[in-house]
């Protein structure tokens, strides 16, 4: 039975044969003169004739280590092209997701577990923030944002579903002789978006509310996520987003009396490529917009 070459001097073998030179070789692989020689060694005592003829000072191959070393080239050139391709496929299904601090909170990261579930091949690494976004260097491969700035036109982009919004609250806050609306500086006008959309639609009169100008007794919360946090604690009424609260009507932790109302934006998923040419992009875009259907559906159906 032949005996496997060793495949650590065969490399060694490669480098000097590519170099002619031991100490060259040695550089390269950063080992020393002697253990160059020793591998170079090991393989002419496997094969039983020298690959190297050795003229003072300098080394040359023979025919045979010619002939050796026009199969290690190919073989070493093949395995380093295979690797960098292993590493570019392994590379294009882990993806780089920034996604708006509430939306990521509320909505996105109770479900990343089915997301794992349906793609087990792509890993999804998470970033929390909002606005626009340096593609080139955060690293990130996908942003989800609201579409409420202008993201320039080099990049591509997805719309992912329309917005909408309407107050959310314990049962009490609404019972009471005056609703109380919670207000939040990183939507300050969310309030006047929600009634100029009711108006729009003409429907029935919101409830007689205090000054939205004032946001009512409650100081303006610094974000979106602490005013809907408010909210479920009784503190009175705030606006929703029906994606960031879907999980909390359904456990019943909050109510929606009103209903809720596109106020005319939405969400978009970015990328510096089109997503067609990732697939594990486009399978991220497909698997987001009926995910974010499947959450609005049941308390829009009747607000068509």
């Amino acid at each position: 039975m032949t005996r496997p070459l060793p495949l650590n001097a065969l490399q060694v073998f490669d480098v000097a044969a590519s170099e002619l030179s031991f100490a060259r070789a040695a550089d390269r692989l950063f080992v020393t003169h002697g253990a160059v020689s020793r591998q170079i060694r090991t393989l002419e005592l496997a094969f039983g004739f020298p690959l190297f003829e050795r003229r003072n000072r300098a080394v040359f191959l023979t025919p045979a280590g010619t002939r050796l070393h026009a199969t290690t080239r190919q073989m070493f050139d093949q395995l380093a092209s295979t690797v960098a391709s292993l590493h570019a496929s392994a590379a294009s299904r882990t993806l780089v997701v920034s996604c708006e601090p509430t939306l990521a909170m509320r909505w996105l990261i109770p479900r990343l577990g089915t997301f794992a579930q349906t793609h087990p091949d792509i890993a999804l690494h998470l970033h929390s923030a909002g606005g626009p976004l340096d593609f080139e260097n955060t690293g990130v491969d996908v942003a989800i944002r609201r579409n409420d700035f202008f993201w320039g036109h080099t990049l591509a982009a997805e719309p992912l579903a329309d917005e909408w919004i309407g107050p959310v609250g314990l049962p009490a806050s609404f019972a009471a002789p005056r609703l109380n609306p919670l207000g939040t500086r990183t939507r300050p006008s969310v309030w006047q978006d929600w009634l100029r959309a009711m108006q729009s639609t003409r429907r029935d009169s919101p409830p007689t509310l205090p000054s939205l100008e004032a946001h009512g007794k409650t100081p303006p919360f610094e974000h979106f996520y602490l005013s809907l946090q408010a909210a479920g604690a009784g503190l009175g009424a705030a606006i929703g987003s029906v994606y960031m609260v879907s999980d909390e009507l359904s456990a019943g932790r909050l109510v929606a009396p009103y209903g809720f109302i596109r106020d005319g934006s939405g969400y978009v998923a970015l990328s510096r490529e089109p997503f067609a040419a990732n697939p594990a992009k486009e399978a991220l875009l497909i698997w987001l917009r009926h995910a974010l259907a499947d959450a609005a559906s049941p308390w829009i159906e009747n607000s068509q």
